[in-house]
């Protein structure tokens, strides 16, 4: 693993309707990930947060039934450019959340250092949603399908280029909550998913050693996706969009700790995280947890 990381907050909360999501970055830091990775020999050079636009009031924001189009687009823009400067520089690339239309920002800025970036989603859902197909119109729900290069022309060209990713490059671990387009367009797209369901008859350590295998002979770089919500809700109650029978903090340790042995995650986010919802600050906590097994803690 890379020793240099630069951590980016992105207090982005526009995604999706429930207040708080905004102040994930601070509840991380507070809960010690820098004293944490620096434990672990880390060098951290930590950029502070990205600034997010003001949401408009005009008309509830919603344009072609998508929520806070416009400044999500700015927003995700500034995130690129900055993740783009940390490659640049060589450093490892670790994005604090906020809601997870944020890794359209993330994504964009990444690939283009790379001819075939895989993506590892961790997650309740498959964010795979477009205007079109949303129940919500929150384009938390839609950065994977955002970032194959399908949905709006704002949000799909970012840094002016798409896609950032092939449907054959990711794999969803912990899905759980599929709308029907999303399930349409896993099937059409071929994208390899692990449900709860799959989690739960093969066991983690399979599931995690078939998405190492299958991701790694034919990309150049793994990006961790992690979204606090594909734990379950009992282990990680400070969640905007929580789904019960969900991965547990064990389990999720140990796929991190799994990753970490791999030597092939190249950059990473963890998203979802609202202080508001929480109890003393323990979805944060957990977060920083598996930060650590990610970057090599273990008790030997």
């Amino acid at each position: 693993m890379n020793k240099q990381l630069s951590i980016i907050g992105v207090p982005m909360d526009l995604g999706q309707m429930r207040r708080g999501v905004d102040m994930g970055p601070s509840a991380i830091r507070y809960a010690g990930v820098v004293e944490r990775l620096e434990n672990l020999k880390y060098t951290i050079e930590d950029l502070g947060n990205i600034d997010i636009p003001l949401p408009s009031k005009k008309d509830d924001n919603k344009l072609d039934n998508l929520r806070n189009l416009n400044e999500i687009t700015e927003g995700s823009h500034r995130l690129a450019v900055a993740v783009d400067e940390v490659v640049e520089k060589g450093n490892f690339p670790l994005v604090l959340g906020g809601d997870h239309s944020i890794a359209m920002g993330t994504l964009a800025g990444l690939s283009k250092h790379y001819d075939n970036l895989g993506v590892i989603w961790y997650d309740a859902h498959g964010d795979l949603n477009t205007g079109d197909s949303s129940p919500s119109g929150n384009i938390h729900g839609m950065p994977l399908a955002v970032s194959l290069g399908i949905g709006h022309e704002k949000l799909t060209g970012i840094l002016d280029y798409e896609p950032k990713i092939k449907p054959e490059n990711i794999v969803i671990i912990g899905a759980r909550s599929l709308d029907e387009g999303e399930r349409v367009l896993i099937k059409e797209k071929g994208i390899k998913v692990y449900s709860m369901h799959e989690v739960d008859r093969m066991g983690m350590t399979q599931v995690v050693q078939e998405s190492i295998a299958y991701l790694k002979d034919h990309t150049d770089g793994v990006h961790l996706s992690l979204d606090l919500d594909g734990l379950d809700p009992d282990e990680a109650p400070g969640v905007g969009t929580p789904v019960m029978g969900g991965l547990s903090y064990r389990e999720s340790h140990l796929a991190m700790e799994m990753l970490y042995q791999s030597e092939m995650i190249t950059s990473a986010e963890f998203v979802e995280v609202n202080p508001i919802l929480d109890e003393k600050n323990k979805t944060a906590n957990m977060a920083v947890g598996l930060m650590g097994s990610l970057f090599g803690e273990s008790l030997k």
